[in-house]
Order: C-alpha cells, then sequence, then structure tokens
C-alpha cells in the first residue's frame, strides 16, 4: 500500500523501481531511508506475488554484496536509498484490514488485537507469504503493553495459543543466544510478545508512534572496549524498540542498548542486570553499552539477575 501522507518508519516496507524490496529498519527517513534489501525479483523464486511474479528471499550477507555491487552509493550500516528512488511503500497498519479480508490467521490476530494500534509487516504485508508464513505483527506506541495484555488474555481463553516445547526450542537455536536454555525461556516467558495461531508463529514487534519518532534519530558513537556491568534500570519505556534502550543507573554508562532483538524487554523498571557488550561514547558526552555491535552479537547478552534470583529463591 503506498503513502503519500504518513512519514515512513521503522518496519514499514518499500519498493524501488526495480522492483526490489526493502524492510526499514530505521524512523530517521527524511531524505534517505534506512532499510535492508529483503526480495528481490527472480523468475525461480519460490516466492510470488499476487500478480503472479516470482522473488525470492536476500540473505543478510548477500544483500549487502548485492547493495555494494548494484547500488554503491546505497551503502552505510544499513541500505540508505534516496527517496526519489521509492516506487512504493508499504505500511503494516494501513494494510491490515485489507489482509484480513483473505487472510483468516491475521483476521483472528485482528480481532483480538482490535481497538489497538495494530499491523502486519513482513511477507505477508508485501504480498509474499503463505499460509503457513510466521505472521510479523506490529503494535504501535504504547498499545503495546496493553497488547500483550491482550495476548496473555488470549492464551488463557485459548484464541491462541502459547509456543510449544519444540517452537521455543527452535527460537532458542535460531537466536542462539549467550544463555543458557532455562536463562532464555525465563526471560522471554513473561515478554508476551510471541505466540501460535493454529499452527503458525507469530510475534508482536514494537514501534514508535510518529509523535514519538518525531526528530528521533539513534546516533553513531566511538566505539570503544568489550565491558560487562552489573546497573539498575531507570527507564524501560522502550525496552521493546528496535534499538531496545534501557536506561541505566551506573557511574560509567547512561544506557544499556541492544541491537538485537533477542534481548528486546529483557528487563524491567527496577530490575538489577548483567549486560556485556561494547562501550560507546557519543558526542554530547552520553555512553551506552551496546549490545548486538555485531549481527551474531556473540559474547554479548543482557540478563535480569532479579528475575533469575527471583526463581533461585
Amino acid at each position: 500500500m503506498k503513502s503519500t501522507s504518513s512519514p515512513i518508519r521503522l518496519r514499514d516496507f518499500v519498493r524501488d523501481s526495480n522492483d526490489w524490496i526493502y524492510s526499514v529498519a530505521a524512523y530517521d527517513n527524511d531524505e534517505t531511508v534506512g532499510c535492508l534489501l529483503r526480495y528481490i525479483p527472480d523468475e525461480n523464486g519460490e516466492r510470488v506475488d499476487p500478480s503472479g511474479n516470482r522473488y525470492r528471499k536476500v540473505a543478510f550477507e548477500e544483500a549487502y554484496e548485492i547493495i555494494a555491487r548494484v547500488h554503491p552509493s546505497y551503502v552505510g550500516l544499513m541500505h540508505r536509498i534516496p527517496l526519489t528512488d521509492i516506487a512504493w511503500v508499504y505500511k503494516p497498519d494501513c494494510a491490515v484490514s485489507t489482509l484480513a479480508e483473505h487472510d483468516t490467521q491475521v483476521h483472528r490476530l485482528s480481532e483480538l488485537f482490535s481497538g489497538l494500534a495494530f499491523g502486519v509487516t513482513g511477507s505477508r504485508l508485501v504480498g509474499l507469504g503463505s499460509s503457513d508464513s510466521d505472521i510479523d505483527g506490529v503494535v504501535y506506541g504504547f498499545d503495546f503493553r496493553a497488547a500483550q495484555v491482550r495476548l496473555k488474555e488470549g492464551i488463557k481463553q485459548g484464541i491462541v495459543s502459547d509456543l510449544s516445547d519444540e517452537l521455543w526450542e527452535a527460537v532458542y537455536k535460531k537466536r542462539d543466544p549467550e544463555l543458557s536454555y532455562d536463562e532464555f525461556f525465563v526471560h522471554e516467558a513473561r515478554k508476551w510478545n510471541r505466540g501460535q495461531i493454529d499452527e503458525t508463529y507469530f510475534d508482536l514487534l514494537y514501534v514508535r508512534s510518529y509523535a514519538e519518532m518525531m526528530n528521533y534519530h539513534v546516533p553513531v558513537g566511538k566505539k570503544g572496549e568489550i565491558r560487562e556491568i552489573e546497573a539498575v534500570v531507570t527507564d524501560d519505556r522502550y525496552a521493546y524498540d528496535s534499538p531496545a534502550m534501557y536506561l541505566v543507573n551506573h557511574v560509567e554508562y547512561d544506557a544499556v542498548v541492544s541491537f538485537t532483538h533477542t534481548y528486546s524487554g529483557q528487563a524491567l523498571i527496577g530490575e538489577r542486570i548483567e549486560a556485556r557488550g561494547v562501550a560507546e561514547t557519543h558526542a554530547d558526552g552520553t555512553r551506552w553499552l551496546v549490545i548486538g555491535s555485531t549481527r551474531a552479537a556473540k559474547g554479548e547478552y543482557i540478563r535480569s539477575l532479579t528475575l533469575l534470583e527471583s526463581f533461585q529463591s
């Protein structure tokens, strides 16, 4: 669905003049759109859009190789596409009602989250999903907290299901975190941002409201050494954002920030955390401890000591 009035924001998708499809990975998109190449036309591709055009999904590393070769001007920490090169914008919240008309699973989820700012992103948004594709739900602004409550109640009422043991293990294997399975599960089980509808996996992703994203950008600082700290979370309101941000009470660091979804929602305000990541200093003097300095985030983690101690006592 093309947008002509609303700003492009995180978790939208865009299509360029070559019919390449990208996921939007940033909020600051006034002149160029920060995104990642996800699908390209391929006559032998396994994905088929509603018009019969075939596509294939592009792996993370390959996406950067393709962009460097074909569009070197887009190269950066993420792909930066000029607005003039964008032919179409897909909006999860604008498209969900249309998707729900022919997708019974999306329809049931939209009913569960009725009245909230809810949308669907990913392959289903761009018409390249199938009946067994995961459903990537999006909830905007502080409706996200209400959606977590709805999901918890929906599972209790049998409207949707919690993840099976097998699926939890699959999620753990895919994430491959620097936590034991038991530690991973204890943190994830209280987030209420994943579930199953029939046999299909779905999750809920947080995106800022338009008002919250005004003039917001993620600063790039000077990278330092690997550090491990303990700190108390003083603000968790953007704990599910991308990046997830936890303001902390610590003698050296102002915030612990995660660029990997594994550690979003990992701790609550008032909890004591242990975090290991890369020190980053910004021009204004603020210091972050960054988790997810690489895509694999090996050796980096956030764990809530308060949560883990409550299970051990």
